[in-house]
């Protein structure tokens, strides 16, 4: 059935997508919200909306969390040529411009969602709250003291559902999550960090036993925002962080034991969610195949529109996939394209704009099978028709 379809009868709840967001109020009737130091008008009603936006994860989704915390240059993006695309000045968004959060934002006509730990006055996170790290990882171990990990980030969420219990009372704030979206995107930097570094999680555990544990935590954490009201959740597949500019090989070749690593871990979270599917009720979710649609666009990338699927924009050394976009992480020299439009990768690590913009797009709009069971868009329509 297509992803847009109707959701299944015991799949018509609340869906779980971290973001966030900071805001002032200037008068009784009009509400200015503050991205990432611009305001906007949304309108003038002060009425909540019928469904936030709660996004949890790592770079991929950081719209600048890291820019206030104690870290350093290896997880910031808070310099140029970063942010230049859409914003005109670095954001800490880990991309030319912007994330799929902003885009999904967008397309459910919430405002962008700043950083939580952006400073402000924040009360309206009736649209939502974006606790995402760069670096982040569904393990505490991972990058530790340097990123925010999921558990705080799951400190934070329940920062800001006191918060919208004392804004519109206790049963309000519960239908409000209630119906909700959440995004999450974790787990590929608990891989990432054991890879080129003295790390002997593999002396220790077989591949299939740290999988194991990854997803574990992540199941963990998805049962909690369960009983924290959360219905609707929105995730991905890992990509393939094997041919990842950062990881590939001088010749080019992707490093296999990440690869099959990313694919372990797939086919083991799938089977994850399809349990809390059977066994949670009113858990419903979407779940997009970025491995695929990553891999697809690395491969063909003149099927989407591009020019390089495999050489990173911003960066140095083979295919730019030195880390050193910026001059700021320990090597001050590096190459910046002349369109980044045309690049699948920024940097070595992370998507352009152009390539969040279209997988936002599939996640939001798309159908089995990259987008399965439902879509985004299902998610979010389907929540404003429930009451509790």
């Amino acid at each position: 059935m297509a992803a847009a379809a109707a959701l299944s009868s015991h799949n018509l709840f609340a869906i779980v997508i971290v973001f966030l967001v900071g805001s002032l109020n200037l008068n009784p009737t009009i509400s200015i919200f503050w991205v990432d130091g611009a305001a906007t008008q949304l309108g003038q009603s002060n009425k909540p909306p019928d469904v936030a936006l709660f996004i949890f994860g790592d770079s991929l989704y950081d719209p600048g969390n890291n820019n206030y915390i104690n870290t350093t240059t290896d997880f910031l993006a808070n310099f140029s040529p970063y942010g230049e695309t859409f914003f005109n000045y670095p954001t800490g968004r880990f991309s030319d411009g912007r994330l799929i959060p902003d885009f999904i934002a967008e397309y459910a006509k919430l405002p962008i969602i700043p950083p939580y730990l952006q400073s402000g006055d924040h009360h309206h996170f009736v649209y939502g709250a974006n606790f995402a790290s760069g670096g982040g990882g569904a393990l505490d171990e991972t990058y530790a003291g340097l990123v925010i990990n999921l558990k705080t980030q799951m400190t934070y969420f329940k920062q800001v559902k006191k918060q919208l219990k004392q804004k519109l009372g206790s049963q309000e704030a519960k239908q409000l999550l209630f119906n909700s979206v959440y995004l999450v995107s974790i787990g590929g930097n608990d891989y990432l960090s054991t890879y080129g570094t003295s790390s002997t999680v593999f002396d220790i555990y077989t591949p299939e036993e740290y999988v194991e544990i990854v997803i574990g935590n992540i199941t963990s954490f998805i049962n909690e925002m369960y009983n924290e009201g959360a219905r609707k959740f929105g995730f991905f597949s890992l990509p393939p962080l094997g041919c990842w500019p950062s990881v590939r090989e001088a010749n080019g070749d992707c490093v296999e034991n990440v690869t099959s690593l990313m694919q372990l871990h797939n086919k083991e979270f799938s089977r994850s969610i399809n349990k809390l599917d059977r066994h949670l009720e009113g858990f419903t979710y979407s779940k997009f195949d970025l491995y695929t649609s990553i891999s697809d666009r690395m491969n063909n990338p003149s099927k989407y529109g591009l020019e390089e699927g495999m050489t990173a924009c911003c960066g140095s050394g083979p295919h730019g996939g030195v880390y050193s976009c910026g001059g700021k992480r320990g090597i001050e020299e590096y190459t910046l394209c002349e369109d980044v439009s045309e690049y699948l990768f920024f940097d070595s690590n992370h998507p352009t704009e152009t390539v969040y913009q279209q997988l936002a797009m599939l996640m939001w709009s798309g159908n089995p099978p990259l987008t399965s069971p439902n879509n985004v868009k299902a998610l979010f329509e389907v929540a404003q028709l429930r009451q509790i």
